[in-house]
């Protein structure tokens, strides 16, 4: 089989196409035949030694996927060769055949092809653990999404306005801002390319306050970081909620008075930590999203679909920021 590695800390150039034997399944696991597998944030991170999981090299970066089960572990049960499969792993997904444990796997509802069901648990299920268990959203909040038009943006848009809130959508041109709106944002707010300085933050500021209305946003889902966090918590409202998911733009530095002022929240979002402490409520979360996906309240939008041996390019696609929605690798033969 086909695996595209990395083997010294680098972009994505530096990933190398291996041919390796097939793996076999142990205890718990199975062998899975991967036909789709979905490009995050993390990968880019993971790959330069930038992120808090480091995987033994050489490894494929690639942590969710899906495809169809080719052989079952010892002692594996309630799954069969053949059965479409969702996978969470922390890595290898970038391959024609990788090894999951049953722990992290889901059944693909019928009638979902596989790069939407490669492009459904991370960013969504980032997203709702968000909202639902560190935001309490709840119908008439207001929402603000900064990042709005990517994967985990999207998915933000989605679920909040599922769950009755306004959401004002935050990008960066007029093509991702019609994107978000077909989404379902209620408002967008275009901002400009950082740095800023006082006066321009200042200003993106004031944007999202007459966005959000005179009462602020009662969660901002903040996915970018850098210079637009500051400007977002200033727009919150009272007793608002303001949700630290991830730093494409750099770490933010907040000034806390603004927390004290509005009597705010700032709650990080570690998804990937939550889900291996409550593993129950993971599932029970999964099964929501299904149900939404069988709603059709919420709809993945893969915008870019790439081979295995184009998946440098597709890694690169989001690192650059370059993606509206979901990017995914497509395995061949």
């Amino acid at each position: 089989m086909k695996a595209l590695r990395t083997h010294a800390a680098g972009g994505p150039e530096t990933l190398v196409l291996d041919d390796l034997p097939d793996p076999v399944p142990g205890k718990g696991e199975v062998l899975v035949r991967v036909h789709a597998c979905s490009i995050n944030f993390p990968d880019t991170l993971m790959i330069r030694d930038l992120y808090q999981f480091r995987p033994e090299r050489p490894y494929a970066p690639g942590s969710e996927l899906a495809g169809e089960i080719e052989a079952l572990g010892e002692g594996v049960t309630g799954w069969k060769v053949g059965d479409r499969v969702i996978a969470m792993i922390g890595s290898g997904g970038l391959a024609e055949k990788v090894i999951a444990p049953v722990a992290r796997l889901f059944p693909l509802p019928d009638g979902v092809d596989y790069a939407t069901g490669a492009s459904l648990l991370m960013t969504y299920g980032t997203t709702i653990h968000g909202l639902k268990d560190r935001g309490h959203i709840k119908a008439g909040d207001t929402v603000l999404v900064l990042g709005a038009a990517g994967g985990v943006g999207l998915s933000a848009v989605e679920l909040a306005k599922a769950f009755g809130a306004r959401v004002i959508a935050a990008v960066s041109s007029e093509e991702k801002a019609q994107v978000v709106r077909e989404a379902g944002a209620d408002d967008v707010v275009i901002y400009g390319r950082p740095p800023f300085d006082k006066a321009q933050s200042k200003a993106l500021a004031d944007q999202f306050k007459a966005a959000c209305g005179p009462n602020g946003a009662d969660i901002v889902y903040d996915i970018v970081g850098g210079d637009y966090s500051e400007p977002a918590l200033r727009a919150i409202a009272w007793e608002g909620r303001f949700l630290v998911v991830g730093f494409p733009a750099g770490i933010a530095k907040l000034p806390l008075n603004l927390t004290l002022l509005k009597s705010c929240d700032v709650c990080g979002v570690f998804w990937g930590a939550w889900t291996a402490r409550e593993p129950a409520a993971f599932k029970a979360e999964v099964e929501e999203l299904f149900a939404l996906l069988k709603a059709g309240k919420i709809n993945p939008r893969v915008s870019q679909r790439f081979s295995l041996e184009q998946g440098r390019e597709a890694i690169a696609t989001l690192e650059n920021r370059q993606a509206m929605g979901k990017v995914v690798v497509e395995m061949i033969g």
